[in-house]
């Protein structure tokens, strides 16, 4: 079978427009013969189905061709500090069924994944997709070597550090496993569900932790090693002490800072108090938020984006994190990288994180390379 340059064709379709075969042959300039060997080689991996036919002109309709959301199925596993999420999406990055639940990183990898891993089996079976899978994609709260798929002395992972998470998973689920910070799937997730026309992205998260997630020029960025927008341990400019953004910002810090008046204050309690107006924490969170703004304010300076986004529990759900943010950005940095830039609260909802995760799943092995590899192996 006539492969070669099946996958670049592919990529064209992956919008989920259906298109004619001479639709094909104009939008690409290829040769008929051409257009026609690769989507044969592309319906015989099932990732292109005919759906109907074009309007006549005189003589025989043209049949449609479109791409075949459904012909296989992705994992995605999302782990923060105190969730876990599990779900399954179709090739067009759609979640089809999900199921989350509270949980303790510090756990320790083999009982916090194999809580996943049966979540990930008995929705497999429920929606009878056992021998569909193409991947699986988990997001951790924590640095990632992506290559490896293991976290690197993840402050608030204890017994993670080095773990192989994709060894550990590929014991039970025979399928590629592509691990990274779950800050960067949350990049993937948002832009994918509320930016998709956006190039370049900062994706904040404020929660137990402080992270980012990079977009720019489309793609996202981990770095050498995968530790790009890791923020949180950096210095804060302006700032007495020596303390990072993170111990001055988080959820724990803020409830910290609430219960210097005497009262132990919880980091489950610090929203409510904060949605109940009480002063001390309206004012923490405001402070923390001009806090958190001025490492953005730094980080728009150098990346540029047009829309910085603000995510995880504290960030989405209190508004003064986000009015301290734009207060600093848009006061400090400079009116070209400001003019036209958006701060918004997160939208992608609680499936961004599982969503993420099968996304960075769906772009590598639906790439143009892997689509050709996989047509290869029939």
């Amino acid at each position: 079978m006539i492969s070669a340059g099946a996958g670049e064709l592919f990529q064209l379709m992956r919008d989920g427009r259906p298109r004619t075969r001479a639709e094909l042959v104009e939008e690409t300039g290829l040769a008929r013969t051409s257009v026609v060997n690769r989507l044969a080689a592309l319906a015989a991996v099932g990732l292109v189905t005919p759906t109907g036919t074009a309007a006549a002109s005189g003589g025989r309709p043209a049949a449609r061709l479109v791409f075949e959301q459904t012909a296989r199925v992705c994992i995605g596993i999302d782990l923060g500090a105190t969730h876990g999420s599990v779900g399954i999406l179709d090739l067009a990055g759609e979640v089809l069924h999900e199921e989350s639940r509270t949980l303790d990183i510090a756990e320790g990898p083999i009982q916090i994944l194999t809580w996943a891993l049966d979540t990930a089996e008995r929705l497999l079976a429920a929606a009878g997709r056992q021998r569909h899978l193409l991947g699986v994609g988990v997001g951790v709260p924590g640095p990632v070597e992506h290559s490896t798929g293991r976290p690197i002395r993840p402050p608030i992972m204890p017994g993670w550090d080095g773990f192989d998470i994709p060894a550990f998973i590929r014991q039970r689920l025979d399928a590629p496993v592509l691990v990274d910070n779950d800050v960067n799937l949350l990049a993937l997730g948002e832009r994918a569900t509320r930016w998709p026309g956006v190039s370049d992205l900062l994706f904040i998260k404020v929660a137990t932790g402080i992270g980012a997630g990079i977009i720019l020029g489309g793609q996202l960025q981990r770095g050498a090693r995968g530790s790009a927008g890791d923020i949180g341990h950096v210095q804060v400019p302006g700032v007495a002490d020596d303390r990072d953004l993170e111990a001055l910002a988080s959820t724990p810090a803020i409830a910290a800072s609430l219960s210097r008046d005497g009262a132990s204050v919880d980091t489950t309690d610090v929203i409510e108090r904060i949605r109940t107006g009480d002063p001390m924490a309206v004012t923490a969170a405001r402070d923390a938020g001009r806090i958190i703004g001025k490492v953005t304010a730094a980080c728009v300076s150098i990346l540029n984006p047009s829309v910085v986004v603000i995510g995880g529990q504290l960030g989405v759900n209190v508004q003064e994190i986000i009015a301290g943010v734009r207060e600093v950005v848009y006061q400090t940095s400079i009116p070209l990288a400001t003019q036209h830039l958006n701060i918004v609260p997160a939208e992608g909802g609680a499936t961004a994180g599982i969503r993420g995760a099968g996304l960075m799943v769906l772009n590598e092995r639906l790439s143009a390379t892997a689509v050709d590899d996989l047509i290869a192996d029939i």
